[in-house]
């Protein structure tokens, strides 16, 4: 007989728990928050059109579907059009990322770094997702739960208002297959049903076994059905993260099977039987009549039952940041077996009490209105958390205009602008400001970068209203994402480099002064005013050269002028680093010094090192002995006393002076064509025969020398006693 009434005018509510062994069929209506259910039926697939959860026979199962909704049509006189439905949580998938992310230096962190930073994390999920996945199905992002942030390496519980470096987050993502909702969808279609909303198994066993008031806890719901064990686990208030394992009662039952010599639906049987009885009587295949005990049984598939006990285990403390939660609840008819509880509180090392199976004692607000007497355990569970989800979620697939393309997204209730940006696969970095391109380019060998500028941020509209991408959004809206714009490039002077502001002294003409550095940019010499240009090798002098350093004083050097460098004759080019003396001298000046200074004869021959005789020493310096054997200066024309001045000093051949900078003070060695670091101890007051330490400590530039290395022209270097 056809119903008489229609469901939308009685306001009730069907809902289908579509398993892989049986369908569910639940009609009720809520009432002063009391769900009350009027009718309820199970029908077994008469094949296996299901396995695992995943619909394999749409036209089998939508048979299953009919029969259930008409036998419901009958016990409550009402056309049944909608339905509730669940995705099992064998379909979901869910990754473990982590991504990390270097802010500039001073940069404080703000609530849209952190949400760029957790979409960036999911980006990087979904890219990771696609690589292992080889089908070409679809995914949704159901959601994604923040496990921890990390600041500079060190794990932190909020991120906002710290001072940026180096940040992190590890999270789950978890997403949902299109042909999942397809083939519930098509289902419900061929057996004259249109779908009015779609949630996932976790969510709706968690609406009935943890009540809202539970969830501030960090709790664990397993729910074991025939093909998979579907798992959620809660904190602070909400649903963290979602797991699903393709382990359960369909896995005892096979073991059964093998073991007592029956087919699978028998064996169902008889792992059904057991749970209420002793002793279950049956038939083999050999058409036998046996007994078997319900120890037996349990000794049978306890392996099989502490390796599921062991996985799920596994999965909880993977979900829940590798760390066990305060208690788990076991829902689901796999979950009944003997011993499945007891073993998983030994693997999580909590309490047996606090892993329990959940059933008529979370059904405290549910009134069961039916003639039927209905057994309250914990295979209700999942049914009827379908149905109460209508009312507590708006978990739905919708549709909304992207950019002009109608996209499909999970309806959680919290949908923003940015999911929907994340479905359509819209750049992230199209959201928000881009910085322009940076400047990269080296200082002294060493590479430096400067950041560009932010951009502005995407325009975006909701409905041709102005919004962010933090709106709220809702079926057939339309959204409008104008992208983020680039800001100018990086930009640097030779001014802006800090080695470059730095000032030396220096002793000119007996008087300290300071002078600014100089910088050449690929070997040219360049002023503080010149523009970076990407890739250019920029060198920022520790010196300036004595023509420089006249400029600095206003000195005009001329061809007679005469540069004196710690001592010694220089000319423009000679460098004078920090704390040298330089002097600028006119000729006349310079001849008086020439002659004060002028080495005697015993000094000349001792700084002799390629034993020179004296007859070519003589000759070299204009010298002459006298009967009584005096040496004196050979007298020359007067024309000649200039260009005598101008003569550099008197060496060896191939000899030259080398300056350095020895423990922050200026030295100069003579008389060598090359020096080794072992000559700085000729010239400096260290005396290694008397230890003033344990050791002594070298430093060549910066780095540890040999003392057998050569040295260089103004070298830096420390010696000291440790």
């Amino acid at each position: 007989m056809m119903a008489s009434l229609e469901q939308a005018d009685q306001k009730i509510v069907f809902g289908l728990d579509i398993g892989t062994r049986s369908v569910v069929g639940t009609v009720g209506f809520m009432s002063d928050n009391r769900f009350n259910v009027i009718a309820q039926t199970v029908e077994k697939h008469q094949t296996r059109a299901m396995l695992d959860g995943q619909i394999h026979d749409i036209g089998k199962v939508a048979m299953t579907v009919r029969i259930v909704k008409e036998r419901l049509e009958q016990q409550t006189d009402v056309h049944l059009t909608d339905v509730c439905i669940a995705a099992a949580g064998r379909v979901l998938r869910t990754v473990r990322i982590n991504y990390d992310y270097e802010f500039p230096d001073g940069h404080t962190i703000t609530d849209e770094d952190i949400y760029n930073l957790d979409s960036s994390a999911v980006e990087k999920a979904y890219a990771e997702f696609l690589e292992k996945n080889t089908s070409e199905l679809k995914f949704y992002l159901v959601g994604y739960s923040v496990m921890h942030y990390y600041l500079d390496g060190y794990q932190i519980a909020n991120l906002e208002g710290h001072k940026a470096g180096k940040v992190s987050v590890e999270l789950i993502a978890t997403f949902l297959p299109d042909d999942c909702v397809d083939g519930l969808y098509k289902t419900c279609e061929r057996a004259g049903l249109n779908v009015a909303n779609l949630t996932l198994e976790p969510i709706a066993a968690m609406m009935v076994a943890i009540p809202d008031r539970f969830r501030m806890l960090n709790l664990a719901l397993v729910d074991v059905g025939a093909g998979t064990s579907d798992i959620c686990v809660t904190d602070d208030g909400s649903i963290t993260a979602y797991g699903m394992l393709p382990i359960a009662g369909d896995d005892i039952t096979e073991i059964i099977a093998q073991h007592c010599l029956v087919d699978f639906n028998t064996a169902d049987e008889i792992k059904i039987a057991a749970s209420h009885n002793d002793k279950v009587e049956y038939v083999d295949i050999m058409g036998l009549n046996k007994t078997i005990s319900a120890k037996e049984i349990a000794k049978v598939i306890k392996p099989k039952v502490d390796e599921m006990a062991k996985r799920a285990t596994e999965e909880i403390k993977k979900l829940n940041g590798d760390k066990p939660v305060s208690a788990v609840f076991v829902v689901g008819g796999g979950g009944c077996v003997p011993g499945y509880t007891k073993a998983i509180a030994k693997d999580m090392d909590i309490p047996e009490e606090r892993v329990a199976l959940r059933g008529e004692e979370v059904m405290k607000n549910i009134v069961f209105l039916t003639n039927d007497e209905i057994e309250k355990d914990s295979l209700l569970v999942t049914p009827l958390g379908i149905c109460i989800s209508y009312y507590e979620e708006a978990n739905n697939f919708i549709f909304v205009s992207f950019n002009g393309t109608q996209t499909k997204l999970y309806d959680n209730g919290k949908l923003q602008i940015v999911d929907a940006a994340m479905q359509v696969a819209f750049p992230n970095e199209d959201l928000f400001p881009k910085r322009g391109e940076e400047l990269k380019f080296t200082v002294n060998g060493k590479e430096r970068t400067t950041r560009g500028e932010p951009g502005e941020a995407a325009v975006i509209s909701l409905n041709g209203q102005p919004a962010d991408i933090h709106s709220k959004i809702h079926a057939n809206d339309i959204i409008n994402v104008t992208p983020s714009t680039a800001g100018a490039p990086g930009k640097a002077t030779i001014e802006s480099i800090p080695e470059f502001k730095t000032k030396f002294n220096v002793n000119v003409n007996g008087k300290n002064v300071e002078a600014s550095r100089y910088a050449t940019v690929n070997g040219e010499t360049q002023t503080g005013f010149y523009n970076i240009k990407p890739g250019d090798d920029v060198k920022v002098l520790d010196y300036n050269t004595a023509a420089q350093i006249a400029e600095l004083m206003d000195i005009e050097l001329t061809e007679d002028t005469v540069i004196i460098v710690n001592n010694e004759r220089g000319d423009a080019g000679t460098p004078v680093y920090e704390n040298f003396k330089v002097e600028f001298k006119d000729p006349e000046e310079a001849i008086m010094d020439y002659y004060e200074d002028f080495p005697s004869a015993d000094e000349v021959a001792i700084s002799q090192e390629n034993e020179e005789s004296f007859e070519d020493l003589d000759e070299s310096l204009k010298l002459t002995t006298d009967e009584e054997g005096q040496m004196t200066l050979k007298e020359e024309p007067e024309e000649n006393v200039y260009e005598k001045a101008e003569q550099e000093p008197v060496r060896n051949i191939l000899a030259h002076d080398l300056h350095l900078m020895v423990n922050n003070d200026p030295i100069t060695l003579h008389g060598k064509a090359d020096y080794i670091f072992v000559d700085i101890f000729d010239a400096i007051d260290f005396d290694l025969s008397k230890p003033n330490g344990r050791s002594i400590v070298t430093s060549l530039n910066g780095g540890t020398p040999d003392y057998m290395e050569p040295i260089h022209e103004g070298d830096k270097i420390e010696v000291y006693w440790k």
